[in-house]
């Protein structure tokens, strides 16, 4: 045990698992509790039961748009309550580009990959004003560590940061609800069950899902492509030239999809984790990614391609994965507690 009582107090705007980072704060924060950690959590609001352990303090609403500015607002609101309720002996660790935190959590791409697109995209306030609160959220003097929720965004932060040098610490991974097991059949020799999730399809890959298993289908003939994430009237142009052999689901939860499922597909262009790939193989459904999803270190390594791999390269690795047997994929909520709990020990609770 630590030499004094690890007290962290954890920022994030909306509290509660109503999305990718927020359910990774909301069930850490939990589980750093029950395992003696000192929790408190300031937030513009609160969406679920609160553990009776942890002091929440909701700093109400803030305008979303233009984002720079609500983010710049949110961080000010936060700092000034700080100042209001100094909290010594604290670690302050951020899941928002705040401007006062110890510890930040990054979870998304960086926004500072527009340098790498035509300048002009450049010269505007709403994009010098998110350079600028990112870097700060990232450099800062402030700031003693840097923790990326994937070794992708890892790789990037260091690519675009070089200021953040040592304070990169290792990736920590979340976790994954324990899902009840696909279960074992064989599949159709002419057939089968794609399914692909992602409400922003764009970036999530569904075009190139489709051209994927177009090209599976000319082996399996009867293979389906089950969309889960979309509304249907937004993707159904792209399958303009099928004749059946697809689903449209729309936007619903797609946990109790996997049963159905023999593959999951998902070519993303940019995904800093892929919550949806590590539910996938907890349900033990076999995956095929892109390397530009985080999750692939969760994955076996010849089911990971590049976007830039032919078509023929992907249809083949899927038919490979698919209906092949797939251990059940375990990472607990409590792991990731105790992995931060660990780190805030190697840190040194030294506070504000």
């Amino acid at each position: 045990m630590p030499d004094r009582p690890i007290k962290v107090l954890h920022i994030v705007r909306q509290y509660g698992p109503v999305g990718g980072m927020e359910g990774y704060v909301w069930h850490l924060t939990r589980q750093l509790a029950d395992i003696g950690c000192t929790v408190a959590v300031v937030c513009e609001s609160v969406h679920g039961q609160v553990h009776p352990s942890i002091a929440v303090t909701e700093l109400g609403r803030i305008a979303r748009k233009p984002r720079w500015l609500s983010m710049l607002r949110f961080s000010a609101r936060a700092q000034r309550w700080l100042a209001l309720h100094p909290h010594d002996g604290w670690l302050i660790h951020s899941h928002e580009a705040t401007g006062f935190h110890q510890i930040i959590t990054f979870h998304g791409p960086p926004f500072a990959r527009i340098r790498d697109r035509g300048f002009w995209r450049r010269l505007s306030l709403r994009a010098a004003a998110n350079l600028w609160i990112e870097k700060r959220a990232l450099c800062a003097r402030n700031v003693r560590a840097v923790i990326p929720n994937s070794s992708l965004i890892g790789d990037m932060l260091q690519d675009y940061y070089p200021c953040i040098g040592q304070r990169m610490a290792a990736p920590i991974v979340p976790g994954v609800e324990t899902l009840p097991a696909r279960d074992m059949r064989d599949v159709p020799k002419h057939g089968g069950v794609i399914g692909f999730v992602g409400k922003e399809w764009k970036r999530k890959g569904l075009d190139v899902a489709i051209n994927i298993v177009r090209q599976m289908r000319l082996s399996r003939p009867q293979l389906e492509l089950h969309v889960a994430g979309p509304e249907p009237e937004d993707v159904r142009h792209l399958f303009s030239d099928w004749q059946g052999g697809y689903r449209l689901l729309g936007e619903t939860d797609a946990r109790p999809l996997f049963q159905s499922f023999d593959l999951l597909l998902h070519p993303a262009r940019m995904e800093p984790f892929g919550m949806v790939i590590t539910e996938a193989l907890s349900a033990a459904v076999p995956v095929v990614v892109s390397n530009r999803c985080g999750a692939q270190s969760e994955v076996q390594h010849d089911r990971i391609l590049s976007l830039d791999a032919p078509v023929e390269n992907w249809s083949q690795a899927c038919l490979s994965a698919l209906g092949r047997p797939q251990e059940n994929y375990r990472r607990s909520w409590r792991e990731v507690a105790e992995g931060h709990f660990s780190f805030y020990e190697g840190l040194g609770n030294q506070g504000v």
